[in-house]
């Protein structure tokens, strides 16, 4: 991507969304970035920050904000049954319910001589959610996890499911202002002004096969990397390590996007970094017929986050849910792995020139050096063979859309990773989970556990300066809270960052500087391989 001052139409700088772009004179000092204090807990709260520079162009400053909270306790956390009042008996134990369901499940464990507390949730608002959840079960208020652990193994006496959960990780609408945290942030801000390196994002060996964060930036030489988008993590939503959403590498499209969700648009001067919400178009042509692509570099079937064509049980995106097609017709290339998915169907192997090589009644071969397979599946496969002759060409065609319908170029270098929700817009606070698939039909725990609750977080952005701003936030411990989407939100405008997006977090929030992990990874084995990473490549002479 490049920016120009009359940006071609249909080019990914020609996209979007509100971005202001502020030009400094040439030297300028930058100020670090976002100087006011986080907005985490009350204001009085310490706050200390230490910046060091990486290389020209490129500073970590490190945030610690806050102390232990004194009202923080351990406490079991209970799977509710669904009670009488419940519009739906049979559904699954889930965190938040409904009032009666939730008393029900008091009731029982009372009987159990078990001392529970129903509690009301409400979740803080953001731009499409927010408000009451419903009510959750609790039991016990004690100082340590492992008098946690033994009171859940009561409530499993009982019939009850449960976990551990420490109540600092709450991200209740009254604890933003109250809770003392602490809280550690790390952020990565990259001024195109002075930065003479290259921006970029890269994947193991193949896109199947996922590496940890430092090892992809050791590989790739790197000065500075962050973890990047969601990726399938279980075998059974498709390959592991598979973006899942768009997955852009030094201008080659990979990964296709799901459903208008959020994305980040980077190039590799790093002048160039937007969030943008991309589609995308892909077909297979012959002679005048044309086949709709469903797929890129996936296992066909399997669409992670969902937001596909013709899916199952939806084509909106769902986050963290498997969605399914038996009629699929996907393309790879050698970036997918060394053989493509196995099983019936039909694939049709083509070589540099795109002309048919091989045609196969069963899925799974090594892609040919340079050229690419077809694999359909369902009723895809009589259309594909019907297509497909040895020696005829075919044309495999993908291009991203915006979200009036016109085409974005890549220009080399580009880079694009998925992400979600949409954190800031405009430089105002813009979460949207609702749109991004975060809000689940049929109940809000999935939207309390997964936006609501306080976890490791990844955030990237652009600020009003044309910098880019990389986050990562450490959780799930009693280190550091972590963030819920909206304290998320709240941290990238305060950092200053005009638009910002969320990225992968969790057990996969990772920072590398200096060839060394900054953060606090908070997985108990240790860093997690992921998908793909951000890195910043130092200058090469």
């Amino acid at each position: 991507m490049t920016i120009h001052c009359a940006p071609r139409p249909g080019s990914l700088a020609a996209l979007t969304v509100g971005l202001l772009l502020v030009t400094a004179l040439p030297g300028a000092a930058m100020a670090d970035p976002g100087s006011d204090p986080l907005p985490l807990g009350p204001e009085t709260l310490n706050e200390s920050r230490a910046t060091r520079t990486l290389e020209p162009g490129v500073t970590l400053t490190t945030i610690t904000r806050g102390h232990a909270d004194p009202r923080a306790v351990w406490t079991v956390e209970v799977a509710i049954t669904a009670g009488p009042g419940s519009p739906d008996p049979d559904a699954p134990p889930a965190a938040i319910a409904d009032e009666p369901s939730a008393r029900t499940t008091a009731d029982r464990l009372r009987q159990a001589d078990l001392e529970p507390r129903v509690e009301r949730v409400a979740t803080p608002p953001v731009a499409d959610a927010g408000g009451e959840l419903g009510f959750r079960v609790r039991v016990g208020e004690v100082a340590t996890k492992a008098e946690a652990d033994a009171l859940r193994a009561r409530v499993a006496q009982a019939g009850f499911g449960g976990a551990s959960i420490y109540t600092g990780w709450d991200g209740e609408a009254d604890d933003t202002a109250d809770s003392t945290g602490p809280w550690r942030i790390q952020v990565l801000t990259i001024d195109p002004r002075v930065f003479r390196g290259s921006l970029g994002a890269t994947y193991g060996p193949d896109l199947e096969r996922r590496e940890t964060t430092s090892a992809l930036a050791r590989r790739s030489g790197a000065t500075a990397a962050v973890n990047a988008g969601f990726f399938v993590f279980d075998p059974a939503a498709g390959a592991p390590g598979d973006p899942a959403g768009a997955g852009v590498y030094d201008g080659a499209l990979r990964s296709e996007p799901i459903a208008g969700r959020p994305v980040l648009a980077l190039s590799a001067d790093a002048g160039d970094t937007r969030v943008l919400r991309l589609r995308w178009r892909g077909s297979v042509i012959a002679e005048g017929s044309e086949l709709r692509l469903d797929g890129l570099n996936r296992a066909p079937g399997l669409i992670r986050n969902c937001g596909g064509f013709d899916d199952r049980p939806t084509t909106l995106p769902l986050h963290d849910v498997t969605c399914t097609d038996p009629d699929e017709l996907v393309a790879f290339d050698g970036s997918y792995g060394a053989r493509t998915p196995a099983g019936p169907g039909a694939e049709v192997v083509l070589d540099r020139q795109g002309r048919v090589t091989e045609i196969r009644t069963e899925r799974g071969v090594a892609p040919p050096p340079g050229g690419r397979t077809v694999q359909a599946t369902g009723s895809q496969a009589d259309q594909l063979l019907a297509i497909a002759r040895i020696g005829r060409v075919l044309s495999v065609r993908a291009r991203l859309v915006d979200e009036n319908g016109r085409q974005a170029a890549l220009t080399p270098g580009a880079t694009v990773v998925n992400g979600g929700p949409e954190l800031v817009r405009d430089g105002a606070l813009h979460a949207t989970p609702a749109a991004d698939g975060m809000l689940h039909p049929g109940g809000p725990s999935f939207y309390y556990g997964w936006v609501h609750k306080r976890h490791p977080r990844t955030i990237a952005g652009v600020d009003a300066h044309g910098r880019t701003v990389l986050v990562t936030a450490d959780g799930r411990s009693l280190d550091s809270m972590g963030l819920s989407i909206s304290e998320a939100a709240a941290v990238a405008r305060a950092l200053g960052l005009r638009s910002a997006l969320n990225l992968d977090g969790g057990g996969s929030t990772t920072m590398v500087a200096g060839g060394r992990v900054v953060n606090m990874p908070s997985d108990a084995t240790g860093e997690r391989p992921v998908g793909d990473a951000l890195v910043v490549l130092p200058r090469r002479h």
